[in-house]
């Protein structure tokens, strides 16, 4: 790899500046496979070579409107107003025109697809599970010891003590000390399902835990509950849930062949 390395002396210290080129492919790779998450990104490539079979196979495509509809959403969305934005942006990503463009193309695919395949069916899955569609407002701590979720825990509940200041001070996670401890509204399909579980039946305003994960410890606020609707988003979720299953079935049974 290219380097250029200087070495310079001021007041007794020494400041180095390193100088590295650009990873390659091979360089990615490279990196993916050291970090132990190729087996990842190949499974994300192998769902959207299924997805463009699969349309291929029900002569599902996308028109050259549709594609340019989708571009011009995209450019404004991400403030690509001009040809100079959108190059640096291109060229920030270290992609061309055409990935960028198949990009959307595949996007668009797997939304036709989606529909071509569970649009009829969204309804019935919806009524069938509904209360997987409730929304709740989460606040949350995160530690890695059961004995100081224990310790924060009992603060919580017996001294009256502030979660926002405990998430502040003991959550290992970035959006905890940013936002004292709030995580978002998420569907419960959007929680490890440890945490869905024990949650279904919490009132608003009640601290829950400590639950155990892979992750460590997790001390919950539940700061609202969101009656389920079958919104637009809602329908969308249900959708993306409905072919991730299928597709997943499909990989499997294509490997074991």
């Amino acid at each position: 790899m290219d380097k250029t390395l200087t070495t310079t002396s001021k007041s007794g210290a020494e400041s180095l500046q390193l100088e590295v080129a650009p990873a390659t492919d091979v360089d990615i790779v490279a990196y993916l496979r050291r970090t132990h998450t190729l087996a990842e990104i190949a499974a994300l490539a192998e769902r959207d070579l299924l997805i463009l079979d699969l349309c291929d196979r029900l002569d599902i495509s996308v028109s050259d409107e549709e594609l340019q509809i989708a571009g011009d959403t995209f450019r404004v969305k991400n403030k690509l107003l001009g040809s100079t934005e959108t190059l640096a942006w291109l060229q920030q990503q270290r992609i061309t025109v055409e990935d960028w463009s198949q990009g959307i193309r595949v996007k668009l695919l797997a939304q036709k697809l989606k529909e071509h395949l569970f649009g009829d069916t969204v309804d019935a899955h919806y009524l069938n599970n509904r209360n997987d569609y409730k929304r709740v407002a989460l606040s949350q701590i995160l530690v890695r010891d059961l004995a100081d979720a224990l310790k924060i825990t009992q603060a919580l509940r017996t001294e009256n003590a502030s979660f926002c200041a405990l998430a502040l001070e003991y959550s290992q996670t970035k959006i905890s000390k940013e936002k004292g401890g709030f995580v978002g509204t998420l569907f419960v399909t959007e929680l490890m399902p440890e945490i869905a579980q024990v949650i279904a039946d919490a009132k608003e305003g009640e601290i829950v835990g400590p639950i155990q994960t892979k992750q460590g410890y997790h001390i919950l606020k539940i700061e609202k509950w969101f009656a389920a609707e079958l919104s637009e988003l809602v329908r969308e979720n249900i959708l993306d849930i409905l072919l991730q299953g299928w597709l997943k079935k499909e990989v499997e049974v294509g490997r074991q062949k």
